[in-house]
């Protein structure tokens, strides 16, 4: 194989401590190797800067190892071309297992250009995603929170959830509060209902009589400080995601007019993907990043089922909830396209078609800078009108009917 880097490096990450192999010289040449050790405190980091400037390094490549990556990721990337390469890609051959060996193989690959890329955004994007991602965790802890509280009024024999099919919003909140307070009777905190849920009232009187104890009053309200505590820390983020967002507006509200993407759902995919799609090579390259198509299996000539390749888990999330909004809207394209699809696939591999859909449209919105076209309902029957027309004459038929159809005059 041809050599087309003269100063590459390779680097074996580990939590404390990072091992670079570096090789110098000329393309036809076997090259120079030097390999030293570093610590991964920033002071160590540096030295390691420092000395591959020293050699005049230009390229430096190591495994995507957990989050060791990142620190060292930070400090090279304005000063070298950085590649952060999957680490099943680079897995060494059957052999020794070393420090020392691994980062010369790292160095090896690099130095013939046979490690692929993987998508690292710029740092305002990185971190974007890192309030993005932290946002996720606090709902997810909010839902178990809420399932928590609503297990211990069962356990109480409260009924709330019965009646009310929002036990968190404002009159829920409030009747829950009164029974952590103890200071009314199940029918006074049935009068804290408010809008629709007042005609309930009588429900909800029974509902709130059960048998709540002591210990059963401090738990709820523990529980409810965590909830409140965790709306607070969520609103303050929202916050600081809008103005992470604010030089991008334009774009969010661009992704917004995609059926079933909200604010959250377009903060999500932005910083998962970025806003610069010339990093994909196409629609598939990103397709196929963020885990949203099938897997290729051919042998022999026939291909294969292939499950779901494994990409982006973050993206794929928000992209499936997007999906999920989007085959609701009544006379869409993605509504349309949906139910063909689950009449053949299933729901699962048709909600994760629309959402591979979604994707698609988004990527071309963002690299062409053009707005959302809904297609509409009819536009797969007007794409194919034939075939659309045999299916239906077959059905017809298959009903006791003789049917004969002639095309209408223009």
């Amino acid at each position: 194989m041809e050599a087309i880097t003269e100063r590459c490096c390779g680097l074996d990450v580990h939590q404390a401590t990072v091992v670079a192999c570096l090789l110098t010289g000329r393309a036809d040449e076997k090259p120079r190797r030097q390999v030293r050790s570093f610590s991964t405190v920033t002071k160590g980091l540096l030295e390691l800067s420092e000395w591959l400037h020293a050699e005049g390094c230009t390229h430096v490549a190591m495994e995507s190892t957990g989050v060791y990556w990142k620190p060292i990721y930070s400090i090279l990337e304005d000063d070298f071309d950085l590649t952060v390469g999957n680490a099943r890609h680079i897995r060494n051959v059957p052999g020794r297992k070393t420090d020392v060996k691994d980062s010369e193989w790292i160095a090896d690959l690099l130095r013939h250009g046979l490690i692929a890329k993987s998508f690292v955004p710029p740092r305002p994007i990185r971190m974007l995603r890192d309030l993005v991602r932290y946002r996720r965790k606090l709902v997810q802890s909010r839902t178990s929170e809420r399932n928590r509280l609503l297990k211990l009024l069962e356990t109480c024999g409260i009924k709330l959830s019965t009646f009310a099919s929002n036990v968190f919003g404002v009159s829920g909140m409030a009747m829950l509060h009164a029974l952590v307070q103890d200071d009314a009777t199940p029918a006074e905190m049935a009068e804290l209902a408010r809008g629709r849920l007042r005609d309930k009232i009588p429900d909800l009187a029974l509902a709130l009589d059960g048998r709540l104890e002591d210990a059963h009053r401090f738990l709820l309200g523990k529980q409810l400080q965590r909830l409140e505590q965790v709306d607070a820390d969520i609103t303050e983020l929202d916050a600081r995601i809008a103005q992470q967002l604010a030089p991008h507006q334009a774009l969010v509200e661009r992704v917004k007019t995609v059926p079933g993407v909200d604010r959250v759902n377009a903060a999500s995919i932005i910083a998962e993907i970025g806003i610069d799609m010339s990093v994909f090579r196409s629609q598939q390259a990103i397709s196929s990043w963020a885990g949203v198509c099938p897997g290729n299996h051919e042998s022999a000539g026939k291909r294969q089922r292939g499950t779901k390749r494994l990409g982006n888990v973050h993206v794929t999330t928000a992209l499936v909830e997007a999906a999920q909004g989007a085959i609701r809207k009544k006379g869409s394209y993605y509504g349309d396209k949906f139910h063909r699809l689950k009449a053949r696939r299933g729901y699962k591999r048709a909600l994760m078609a629309i959402a591979h859909k979604i994707l698609t449209a988004i990527y071309n919105m963002l690299r062409t800078a053009s707005d959302f076209r809904e297609l509409g309902a009819a536009y797969l029957d007007r794409a194919q009108p034939k075939r659309v027309a045999k299916s239906l004459v077959k059905r017809l038929e298959s009903l006791g009917f003789d049917v004969q159809i002639s095309e209408r005059a223009a």
